[in-house]
Formats: structure tokens, sequence, C-alpha cells
């Protein structure tokens, strides 16, 4: 799988104007629904934040995926923001949040919503490359950042 067979630079924002994790869940939703890949943006915000309020999906190092298998798409979309300052998302490190990858997938999606969540978290384990990706100055920048990765393992 390639991440950018599902993120386009019109899915990145840089810097999120939000500075709470409600609020740049919500600007991430708000790609994808202005992309016009979503039949439903409310149904789809209310699908990731649900699962948000079962578990924090800070996986550390600054980096969050916030994600959901939801009926309001039809293939999977992945879109990526960094904020302007670190923001709490009670990451399982204790340590605030700078750049977050939003995952949405069709119900039926099991398989491709799991290899791109790990997919998304080889990406920053690299301390190479998770720097890259913060000091990305624009939504093109960290598309080519993802892009100059971007393999199909």
């Amino acid at each position: 799988m390639k991440l950018t067979e599902h993120l386009t630079p019109a899915l990145i924002k840089v810097p999120l104007a939000a500075a709470d994790k409600t609020g740049v869940i919500t600007e991430l939703v708000e790609l994808v629904a202005g992309a016009g890949l979503t039949s439903s943006r409310d149904r789809l915000l209310q699908a990731v934040l649900d699962r948000e309020s079962q578990r924090s999906t800070g996986i550390g190092r600054g980096f969050a995926i916030p994600h959901a298998k939801c009926d309001a798409v039809d293939r999977l979309v992945v879109a990526i923001g960094r904020c302007r300052e670190p923001i709490d998302f009670k990451a399982i490190d204790g340590q605030p949040v700078t750049l977050l990858a939003l995952l949405a997938s069709p119900i039926s999606a099991t398989s491709a919503h799991i290899q791109a969540l790990a997919k998304l978290s080889r990406l920053v384990t690299n301390p190479g490359i998770l720097g890259q990706l913060l000091e990305a100055q624009s939504a093109d920048d960290l598309y080519r950042v993802v892009v100059s990765h971007d393999s199909d393992s």
C-alpha cells in the first residue's frame, strides 16, 4: 500500500488553526469533506470522535492518528495536519501532539485500514522522517516528504 494513493496536497493543512483535540480533528474532517470524499461530514466527524473517546490515538513522539471506519466514506482516505503549537492529546507517552494523520475507511475495509495505520506509524518511528514532517513549512512540503518516503511495503 502507498499512502499517496489515499492522500493529496489538498488533504494536508500546515498549520492547523485549532488549538485543541476536537478542533484539529474537526479541521481534518473538513479537509475530507471539502475534497468531496465523504457523504456526511457530521457522521464522519462523530465516528472519529467516538473512536477517540474510547482511547487516545496519540501514539507518541508528538504524533496522533485519529481514525474511524465509517459508512460516510466509500474508500480509504488520509488527511494530515501539523499544529501551530503542540496540543494535549492524552498520548500514550504523555507528550503533546504536533502532527496528526486522520484515517477514514469504509466499515468493510478492515485490512486496508490496519495497513494504513501501520504505514503511518512506521513513517514517524524514523526520527529523520519525523523531523522532516515537523519541519515542513507548507502542505506541499509535507506532501513531498511523504512521497519521498512512500513505498509499497
